[in-house]
């Protein structure tokens, strides 16, 4: 028995709860050319967490956190491969799939944790800390990537600074990220003044004014908040960490301190859940919408490109995360 191809109307259904019926043909022609392009082309599209849920739940292939996003990339099997994030995670999966072709619908969804360092810093912080391990979180350019020992992300940080076996590490460029995993650890660890500019912005203010104004509220955080942030809340960890404990825990209601769009793709499975909003959107991740994900298809654009020389050494330090 042939099974029935996906179309945008079938897909309405799994959104219906975020997405009011009055806006969804603003959407459908998109998508329905969307699923016909990635059939044409064999290929996939992977989405971040934060992507919007027209983008997320009806036309995004493999979704999840950075972590989820590198491993899955490397199984995929497809020509193709579209990133619906920013830049640094294309070049990821560019890094992981050196033969396939990838594309970032838009050159413009960048990262301010990516623009806080460069080669040269991580280079200069080596002279200054000779023989000291250099861990790169992923949100960084692969440049910054080939001149680390390792990478991490949120949701493995802890566990590649213990993997490291050294009493003193630099884990660069989040500063926040780096001094939330310092408080977990022994190990010294010398930290960047890199911030991200959605999670900077979310105070332990705002969570004491969330839980007078909804009283029973349960508070998870990004480890990309505040450390004052971190220690208000009820749990803090990666974007996939804080869906799974949503799902494992059912609490009655919720508030995510990160980017807006999670919420809404988190309560898309949990219509039991109460979702409290608090509203912090990254402009560049609101730089992909399905207008230019179906214009990278349709015009195959644009083509991610690494010097292979910086490739190498930055495949290498990716794929070290990737084991441990």
């Amino acid at each position: 028995m042939t099974r029935a191809l996906p179309t945008a109307a079938s897909m309405y259904d799994r959104v219906r709860r975020v997405i009011p019926a009055i806006e969804w043909p603003a959407f459908s022609d998109d998508i329905e050319a969307i699923l016909a392009l990635k059939r044409r082309r064999n290929a996939v599209i992977l989405a971040h967490n934060y992507q919007t849920p027209e983008i997320f739940h009806c036309v995004a292939d493999i979704v999840g956190d950075s972590l989820a996003l590198a491993r899955k990339a490397m199984t995929v099997e497809a020509d193709v491969i579209v990133l619906a994030g920013v830049h640094f995670m294309a070049e990821t999966a560019k890094l992981l799939n050196p033969d396939k072709t990838v594309l970032i619908p838009d050159l413009g969804a960048g990262c301010s944790l990516a623009d806080s360092i460069t080669a040269k810093d991580v280079r200069l912080m080596r002279e200054r800390y000779p023989g000291v391990p250099v861990i790169t979180y992923v949100n960084t350019s692969a440049a910054v990537k080939a001149e680390s020992d390792i990478c991490c992300t949120s949701g493995n940080a802890l566990a590649v600074v213990k993997s490291l076996g050294a009493p003193r590490v630099i884990m660069l460029p989040d500063e926040y990220l780096a001094r939330n995993i310092a408080a977990q650890t022994k190990v010294e660890i010398i930290a960047w003044r890199g911030r991200c500019e959605v999670h900077e912005r979310f105070s332990a203010a705002d969570i004491r004014e969330l839980r007078e104004a909804h009283p029973g509220v349960t508070v998870l955080a990004h480890p990309e908040c505040p450390p004052e942030v971190v220690a208000e809340a009820d749990f803090a960890g990666s974007t996939a960490a804080m869906s799974d404990y949503v799902r494992q825990r059912k609490p009655a209601r919720v508030v995510l301190m990160t980017e807006c769009s999670m919420s809404d793709n988190v309560a898309v499975k949990h219509p039991e859940i109460e979702f409290v909003r608090p509203c912090n959107l990254c402009p560049h991740m609101k730089r992909i919408t399905l207008a230019n994900i179906r214009s990278a298809l349709d015009k195959n654009r644009h083509v991610v490109t690494i010097d292979p020389r910086v490739a190498e050494r930055a495949r290498w330090a990716v794929e070290r995360m990737l084991f441990v």
